[in-house]
């Protein structure tokens, strides 16, 4: 059976595409746009799964949701020692906790940005709080970056894939320019041929 990714329009899926293209595996797209006014995805999304989220991975008869366990999914059964250390080792467990330090710590404060600031002015009390937090998880992940442009070790990793999202969202913002490694980490990830090849994929 094709693996089969369902991809809503300008959102994280597009990692689990770049993924799928640096481990070299056969793929299928089913796409999905966002509602032009309200950027919601659309509804036909929830005939896959009752919470209309994408991404969504089929493969063998399942159907996984959420982008960390599918990354961790496509490098277990797929990746033959590929894009992850070693099991067992103490770059692992660092592997593991930034695999979900991308959605679980580093997502949250972007997202809150965006949603915050479409309240006006009643959002102005919890404007502080944000701008520390982001500025507090980019700077951390600014700190850790390997002199190998990544974060694990020499070669690109699953949780490089993982990390691209927030942190290519993160150089956007005002505070940008206090991350040059960041920066240079994006540059790089863009000029890989597999991350082409995903982006052409899916927002072609």
């Amino acid at each position: 059976m094709t693996i089969r990714v369902h991809h809503l329009n300008k959102s994280r899926s597009q990692r689990i595409v770049w993924l799928l293209e640096e481990l070299g595996l056969p793929y299928e797209i089913v796409r999905y746009q966002r509602d032009a006014k309200t950027n919601f995805a659309p509804p036909e999304l929830k005939k896959i799964h009752p919470l209309g989220k994408s991404p969504l991975l089929e493969d063998d008869g399942e159907l996984i949701e959420e982008s960390g366990a599918i990354a961790q999914y496509l490098c277990d059964r797929y990746g033959e020692g590929r894009l992850q250390p070693e099991p067992g080792s103490k770059a692992a467990l660092k592997h593991l906790q930034l695999m979900h330090f991308a959605e679980g710590s580093a997502m949250l404060p972007l997202l809150l940005r965006i949603y915050v600031s479409r309240l006006g002015d009643g959002g102005a009390p919890l404007h502080g709080r944000i701008d520390g937090e982001i500025v507090s998880y980019f700077d951390y992940l600014e700190g850790i970056l390997q002199p190998s442009g990544f974060f694990i070790g020499d070669d690109l990793s699953a949780a490089d894939i993982m990390l691209s999202f927030p942190v290519i969202l993160a150089t956007q913002q005002p505070e940008g320019q206090r991350w040059p490694k960041l920066k240079a980490f994006v540059e790089s990830i863009k000029a890989r041929p597999a991350w082409q090849r995903a982006m052409a994929a899916t927002e072609g």
